[in-house]
């Protein structure tokens, strides 16, 4: 799958094509959770726009079950695939009482008779941890964590089966990050969902996912098992974000990965393989050969030294 943007910049306005998505290819399984992982810009949130059909693909498409979602309208897409934002402070409307933002889906799919609505919306409240009481609140009302319950509430009174998760923890409060994983995590085991976790947190993804995907600059450099791919990681970028981690001993000061400070450009993407200029472990070659995604060990890894490895 392909997604391609054009960036204009300077006086001249020079147009640059930014291929966000870049050849990225996966099947997840029901029930199963994907994390993927990677550094600001490297097209994870853009995967996550392509996978709820709001972004088209320029190339390729998105199948569940075998179909195609751009062979389904609106409505049949939202009843598949719901999302669960960061921010719960800006994805909820901060005008509407809580129970009516839940209730807004199921409104306007118009399938059931309103007193059925509003069972739906007490029975999914409930099952996240939001009282009757609230319900009745406006959103200012709430704390952070509670927001965000009740934005995946809202996710779930359709009963999706498909759930993306754009970064859902990253703007609590570590201890509050810690009950959502616990909830999505239950609620996973109790509705049979399958989660598409896109986190800057390792720590996050290595307690909720069953599989991480590492994406660079547009593609996915490794897809593994999440307890194979945090034990040995195969790909050097890989290595590298996992090295980065910080630890609470100030002794240790920030990790030094051996990545430099020049970040990568997606639009000016280098030749052979896209993480060589960046590598410490790059050989010659690694300048040449884009190297294809190589099956080691049960994954998937894309890199030349996996070859020799």
């Amino acid at each position: 799958m392909y997604r391609e943007f054009q960036q204009r910049s300077g006086m001249m306005r020079t147009s640059r094509t930014v291929r966000a998505v870049d050849g990225v290819t996966f099947a997840l399984p029901a029930g199963e959770v994907l994390g993927v992982v990677g550094e600001s810009g490297c097209g994870k949130s853009t995967l996550a726009r392509l996978i709820m059909g709001l972004l088209p693909p320029s190339a390729g498409e998105v199948r569940v079950d075998g179909r195609s979602l751009a062979g389904m309208d609106r409505r049949e897409r939202a009843r598949l695939i719901q999302p669960v934002f960061q921010d719960p402070y800006s994805s909820l409307n901060p005008r509407q009482r809580i129970r009516d933002i839940v209730g807004l889906p199921l409104a306007a799919q118009g399938d059931l008779p309103k007193a059925r609505q509003v069972d739906r919306v007490m029975e999914m409240l409930a099952r996240v941890g939001i009282s009757s009481e609230m319900a009745e609140r406006m959103p200012a009302q709430l704390s952070g964590g509670q927001r965000q319950r009740v934005a995946i509430a809202r996710a779930l009174v359709l009963h999706p089966r498909i759930v993306v998760c754009d970064e859902p923890t990253s703007a609590l409060d570590v201890s509050v990050q810690a009950q959502i994983l616990n909830l999505l995590a239950e609620l996973r085991r109790e509705l049979g969902l399958t989660y598409l976790f896109i986190s800057h947190n390792l720590a996050v993804v290595e307690h909720i996912a069953t599989e991480v995907a590492v994406m660079y600059l547009g593609r996915f450099v490794e897809h593994a098992p999440v307890q194979d791919l945090f034990r040995t990681p195969a790909h050097p970028y890989t290595q590298a974000l996992l090295a980065s981690v910080l630890t609470p001993d100030p002794d240790l000061g920030i990790p030094d990965v051996g990545l430099g400070d020049t970040y990568p450009d997606p639009a000016n993407i280098p030749p052979g393989c896209r993480f060589h200029p960046r590598c410490p472990q790059a050989i010659d070659q690694c300048a040449l050969t884009m190297p294809d995604n190589i099956r080691r060990h049960g994954r998937l890894v894309e890199c030349l030294l996996a070859v020799t490895a």
